[in-house]
């Protein structure tokens, strides 16, 4: 009984320092209308992800003084980036005029977006080994 105490209690402590936590906040939103949707993402390929459908792991969330939170724990350590999105009417799509997008967007490592150059997942990635906490300037076109 005594090993199988020590085996759990070292398999927890090991599966506890390999994950980490990432708290993304989204800023700049124009007003606190729908919500905002936090895509991650962890393999190449991945971005630009036009039908909001090949992430890792979403959330969504309110927003409150024009700023939104997600919180992504137990993450296992690597490479991973992050989309947001304003969905300011909640319907879990990005609404597009003619060419740009009517709703805000978003991405780790960058200020602006340039539409004929989609970003992709390499640019976008950052290291997650530790807890971290990034922001994400919301863009409007």
């Amino acid at each position: 009984m005594k090993k199988l105490l020590l085996s759990l209690s070292l398999f927890f402590t090991v599966t506890a320092i390999q994950a980490a936590t990432l708290t993304v906040v989204a800023t700049g939103l124009q007003n606190n209308k729908g919500v905002v949707q936090f895509s991650l993402y962890n393999k190449d390929g991945t971005i630009p992800d036009k039908e909001l459908n090949k992430y890792y792991k979403m959330q969504r969330s309110s927003i409150n003084n024009m700023k939104a939170k997600a919180v992504f724990s137990n993450l296992p350590r690597g490479r991973y980036a992050v989309s947001i999105f304003h969905d300011e009417n909640n319907n879990r799509k990005i609404d597009k005029g003619f060419l740009t997008p009517k709703e805000g967007v978003g991405l780790s490592n960058f200020k602006s977006i340039n539409l004929f150059h989609l970003p992709k997942f390499k640019k976008a990635s950052f290291l997650l080994e530790d807890n971290k906490k990034i922001e994400i300037n919301t863009i409007y076109f």
